[in-house]
């Protein structure tokens, strides 16, 4: 789709469009464009490379935005972090480009405000505008139930039918053809079977007398910690018998090295490697040539193709967006086989895997939202196109 977008753009201005993604995720749009036969070529010097140049968001200083009419923004939801410097940085490049497109999964994925940075980076209201106008301070007596509660903030009396109806009037949401009224055929995708595995510390807590669930951060850190060897033997054994590609999420480096060392024949990529080896080591894992990758989801979650791999291994966080986004490096349109998820957590950490369910609920329920208005919308303005297109009377036309 950002493909065609941004072909649409070129040939309407004929001027080139610069299509932004995450690290190694360049090469694999280059290869989606040759399969639709367009001119698409990936660049790190700054300069429009083609028609439709794609480059990765790590070197976009190198460019001039009045070199092009559009820009993509792929995987967009790094503009969420509206405290952050990339977020400042793609939002003043596109400021006067007439075209712009940001495409991602997980828009607001903990947090219906976050899209106030989506619509900053396309040009409608900036954030703070977008927060005086629906939102206001939650008082300290407001009820922990009410669902739409976000932050220190919470929607004005009657706005939250009126801030669905602005995100409508500047995104589109999709999550399979049917919610546009089109058939689902070849696009129904194949199972996803998440199996939660509980591992038990053989160095008991000292504190307790038996293990029991983690109350706050702290505690969770401390117990995943404490079962690190545990999860990495439970995950080495899911792993290594089924001679499969695989990837084994992780979050702490050392669990990283230590699934490196167990696994047999895998790789791992890290924060420190360098840009060229990441690339190179997901490009080698996506054509077949790694069988097992491990890496975090902050690393190699977002953006990349892993049609060829139905198996993964994930020690689980309290960020639905990673999780999210890890899941669906696999489980995406062009998976032919049932997708394994196993998920290994420790008996300290049960909460983790509550709170994910709830934010896969409520990020379930905003597209929902999305959908059902964004189709009440689309009828209201062909039923405006129907009435346009009237016959006038020829008492009229006299």
């Amino acid at each position: 789709m950002q493909l065609v977008w941004a072909q649409n753009v070129v040939e309407k201005t004929n001027k080139p469009v610069l299509i932004l993604t995450p690290l190694a995720v360049a090469k694999q749009t280059v290869r989606e464009a040759d399969k639709f036969g367009l001119d698409c070529i990936q660049s790190r010097d700054g300069k429009a490379a083609s028609k439709v140049t794609v480059t990765n968001y790590q070197q976009l200083q190198k460019f001039n935005p009045a070199d092009f009419a559009g820009c993509v923004c792929d995987e967009s939801s790094i503009l969420k972090n509206f405290d952050g410097a990339i977020r400042a940085q793609i939002t003043d490049f596109m400021r006067k480009m007439p075209y712009r497109l940001l495409c991602t999964a997980t828009a607001a994925p903990n947090d219906y405000i976050e899209l106030g940075t989506s619509s900053e980076a396309i040009g409608d209201l900036g954030f703070m505008d977008m927060l005086n106008r629906f939102f206001k301070k939650a008082e300290a007596t407001i009820s922990r139930s009410d669902e739409y509660r976000s932050g220190v903030y919470r929607f004005r009396g009657h706005a939250k039918r009126d801030f669905w109806r602005w995100v409508c009037s500047w995104a589109r949401a999709v999550r399979k053809p049917s919610d546009l009224g089109f058939s689902d055929d070849g696009y129904v995708l194949p199972q996803l079977i998440t199996t939660e595995h509980v591992v038990s510390s053989r160095a008991k807590n000292p504190e307790y007398l038996f293990d029991m669930p983690a109350v706050g951060l702290a505690e969770q850190r401390s117990e995943r910690k404490r079962t690190i060897r545990e999860r990495c033997e439970l995950a080495h054994s899911l792993i290594a018998p089924t001679g499969k590609p695989a990837v084994a999420w992780c979050h702490l480096d050392v669990e990283g090295d230590m699934l490196e060392d167990m696994i047999e024949g895998s790789v791992q990529v890290t924060g420190s490697d360098s840009d060229e080896f990441k690339e190179e080591t997901f490009e080698a894992f996506a054509l077949g040539q790694i069988r097992v990758l491990v890496s975090k989801p902050v690393i190699a979650g977002f953006g990349l193709n892993w049609h060829h791999c139905a198996h993964q291994t994930f020690f689980p966080s309290h960020s639905f967006e990673q999780w999210y986004q890890a899941v669906r490096r696999c489980w995406r349109f062009g998976q032919k086989s049932a997708v394994r998820i196993d998920v290994i957590s420790s008996e300290g950490e049960a909460g983790v895997l509550k709170n994910l369910k709830r934010k896969a609920d409520q990020s379930s329920e905003m597209f929902a939202h999305l959908v059902a208005l964004m189709n009440e919308q689309l009828h209201i303005e062909r039923r405006k196109v129907e009435t346009l297109n009237v016959t006038i009377p020829s008492w009229l036309r006299k």
